[in-house]
């Protein structure tokens, strides 16, 4: 089996697959976004949508989407873009924020710091 290159992808099945887009509406999927289907695919739905959503219903990102679909991360991201405006998916970045009881307080750090330096 040989492996190709994503950069040898047919530049017009690419422009196609993202209606001509070159960026994503907004910007809140880059490459460690966690996406989660939250529906099925419909009936008439792009390929590679329908694609995405199936592969997406486990939590998996959006750098593993693209090598799964063999498609540049700037397609994906689009793609991802289409979906969430449908609310067919919702994304999460793995360092959203977090309830503020959960963050280490400054002086636990500084322990954990003096620690990490006695050894």
């Amino acid at each position: 089996m040989t492996r190709r290159l994503l950069d040898d992808e047919d530049p017009d099945r690419l422009y196609i697959v993202t209606g001509g887009r070159t960026r994503p509406a907004d910007d809140s999927f880059d490459s460690v976004t966690l996406v989660v289907a939250e529906g099925e695919a419909i009936p008439g739905m792009q390929s590679e949508h329908a694609a995405i959503l199936r592969l997406s219903r486990e939590p998996i990102s959006v750098v593993e989407l693209s090598a799964e679909l063999r498609l540049p991360v700037s397609v994906v991201r689009i793609l991802l873009g289409d979906l969430h405006a449908m609310g067919k998916i919702t994304a999460r970045h793995p360092s959203a924020r977090r309830d503020p009881s959960e963050v280490p307080t400054p002086d636990f750090l500084k322990q954990v710091l003096v620690g990490l330096r006695n050894i």
